[in-house]
């Protein structure tokens, strides 16, 4: 047994270890980790957490919810989600919501409690995982690209960059770089470090030629590395240098600015550029200022407005949304004063109030964007106009009034539903109430209309149910009986023994459950303690870690009742066993009867007489001594 529980650990960890951490992690180690952390602690830092009874309570960050699911124990320090059924320790839940390795989610929290990990060696990129060698490709990349720019190749980028009024400082601070105008700068630089080149590709920094071969992606371009909230490089834009794309042609063909593709590391939607910078300002003043590009978001970081993100000019989503809600539940747009802006934010601002929070909106004066405007009049107007946002339904019903006449009837009628759509987002209703209130008196039309009208509007789709539905998982079929044993015996070590001697792992007939029974029974034998979060390392799928989850968090039983519950949870596992035996009998008795196997039919009954005395004498037998 004890092998296998070798064989299960290592399974494991090699799903998991970044070059096996340049040898495994021992498990004392991990134990050591789990031991140290506080897993309400951790998960508190990313999601708010409400007691509920001995555990804590939260909308699940996995799926989208409106009724609390998500449960976090501190006695056996797990998560689970009823809803999605997510769950783990401490570790799991840093591999899923920061889209961590394991090596990784062990370095964070290892750091973060004082444990030394074992020395890793030199990095072998042919047996790390992908995601591991995208980063470490990305951050090649950017340290080329951020030479380039210092060099004399990158003498013009440097001056533009410079005239555009950003300093030295911020050049280093944002990485920023400059491609070459050569087709392969890049992948002969790699190339030289033994990086294949069809990583390059899943990373998005090459394109395929037609007849074979690759060339850069990005060439004669402004670089500028996008970050994830740990400051790991996930991907590239680029901009291009003003007249370069003219030189040849005399005309502008080429695309101001070129991004790299979705890849395993980037998804478009998912992240916030500046974020890994500004979260600390966020969180500090309450509230996020978020513009569209990357200059727009440089240059009034640089000038002091610190608490600023870019959604790099795509329409806001639902991530991004509970992105900035882990920091602040306040936000002010601030977009161009163009009709497409001002469209653009119509349509993705509900999102904010679908999610809860609170929006305000700012529109700069015709012809600037953030990064003119606070060249131009300094950033001591731009906070001004920070100060001076209105808030969304203003915003938006001054922008529809603009469009539309509200002399004429029909176009009155179709403000009042474009403003509708985004009250119905509300879920307090008072806010709700105010709103036709206000929205009445704006467009001299009857409330009692306005509700009508409301009424009719079906309950709108929340944006990320489609998301959502992707990310469910399949509640387990599992037997209750066998989860209840499992939750017992996590509870209570001396009822391991105790069941040990009256069941064996066969008798769950849940293959993932009898795995988890076994290794139970092996690490009492061992002298081990059993906890449901050191537990969860030693095997290596989801669904067993997800049994061990949901068993721990079912309802209590009363100490007065346990012996009896433990006694029927064994009879029935026993009779379930029994009765699958001798079904299986049944059949084979059958199929020798039609076959005229005289000798095999009466072994087989004989069998079968066996297995109901037996089964008898041990009912007897536990009667006597329970």
């Amino acid at each position: 047994m004890t092998k296998d529980i070798t064989e299960l650990r290592n399974r494991h960890r090699n799903r998991y270890t970044k070059d096996e951490m340049a040898g495994r992690i021992p498990e004392n180690i991990l134990e050591d980790i789990l031991s140290r952390v506080d897993i309400v602690e951790i998960i508190s830092g990313y999601i708010p957490l409400k007691r509920a009874g001995r555990n804590f309570r939260a909308l699940c960050p996995f799926h989208h919810e409106k009724t609390p699911s998500f449960m976090v124990s501190p006695d056996r320090q797990i998560y689970h989600c009823f809803g999605c059924q997510a769950g783990g320790n401490a570790f799991n839940f840093l591999i899923q919501y920061e889209r961590l390795e394991f090596p990784e989610a062990v370095e964070t929290l290892a750091k973060k409690v004082g444990v030394s990990l074992p020395q890793g060696q030199k990095q072998d990129y042919k047996t790390t995982s992908l995601i591991t060698q995208l980063y470490k490709i990305n951050e090649l990349t950017a340290l080329f690209y951020e030479t380039n720019l210092n060099s004399s190749n990158g003498l013009e980028a440097k001056k533009y960059l410079l005239k555009r009024g950003i300093n030295e400082s911020t050049i280093k601070l944002f990485k920023l770089g400059y491609a070459s105008r050569n087709w392969d700068a890049l992948i002969n630089h790699l190339r030289n470090k033994t990086i294949n080149l069809s990583l390059l590709e899943k990373a998005g920094l090459v394109l395929s030629k037609e007849g074979g071969g690759y060339y850069d992606r990005f060439r004669d371009r402004i670089i500028f590395p996008i970050f994830d909230i740990k400051s790991r490089v996930l991907a590239f834009g680029a901009r291009v240098l003003p007249d370069t794309s003219s030189k040849v042609t005399g005309e502008d063909t080429s695309p101001k600015y070129i991004n790299s593709p979705e890849t395993p590391l980037y998804i478009k939607g998912r992240n916030l550029y500046g974020l890994n910078l500004a979260r600390d300002a966020i969180r500090e003043n309450d509230y996020v200022v978020i513009v569209e590009g990357y200059l727009d978001f440089i240059m009034p970081y640089q000038e002091g407005q610190k608490n600023i993100v870019a959604s790099l000019g795509t329409a806001l989503t639902t991530e991004q949304a509970r992105l900035i809600k882990r920091y602040t539940h306040n936000v002010v747009m601030v977009y161009d004063a163009d009709d497409a802006g001002q469209m653009a934010t119509l349509r993705t601002l509900d999102i904010f109030i679908e999610e809860g929070m609170t929006v305000k909106v700012v529109s700069l004066p015709e012809g600037f964007d953030p990064d003119l405007f606070v060249r131009k009049n300094g950033i001591g107007n731009f906070k001004e106009k920070i100060n001076q946002a209105e808030n969304l339904f203003d915003y938006k019903l001054k922008v529809l009034k603009s469009r539309y006449s509200t002399k004429d009837i029909e176009a009155k009628a179709l403000i009042s539903f474009e403003m509708l759509l985004t009250i119905n987002r509300f879920k307090n209703a008072i806010l709700k109430a105010e709103y036709i209130k206000r929205l009445a008196q704006e467009l001299d039309v009857r409330e009692d209309a306005l509700l009508q009208e409301l009424s009719k509007i079906k309950k709108a789709k929340p944006y990320s149910d489609l998301g959502a539905q992707g990310s469910t998982k399949k509640a387990l079929n599992i037997n209750p009986t066998e989860k209840l044993l499992i939750k017992l015996m996590l509870e209570e070590e001396a009822l391991v023994s105790h069941i040990r001697e009256r069941l064996e792992p066969a008798d769950f007939q849940d293959e993932r459950t009898a795995r988890i029974v076994s290794l139970m029974f092996d690490l009492i034998e061992q002298g081990k303690n059993i906890e449901p979060n050191k537990l969860i390392n030693y095997l290596n799928d989801e669904s067993t870690s997800q049994i061990i989850c949901e068993s721990t968090l079912l309802p209590q039983i009363s100490s007065e009742n346990k012996e009896n519950v433990i006694n029927d949870c064994i009879q029935r596992l026993k009779n379930e066993r029994l009765r699958i035996k001798k079904e299986h009998l049944h059949e084979q008795i059958k199929t020798a009867e039609g076959l005229g196997e005289e000798e095999k039919l009466n072994r087989l009954m004989q069998e079968f007489h066996c297995l109901i005395k037996e089964r008898q004498d041990k009912i007897n037998e536990e009667e006597r001594i329970y």
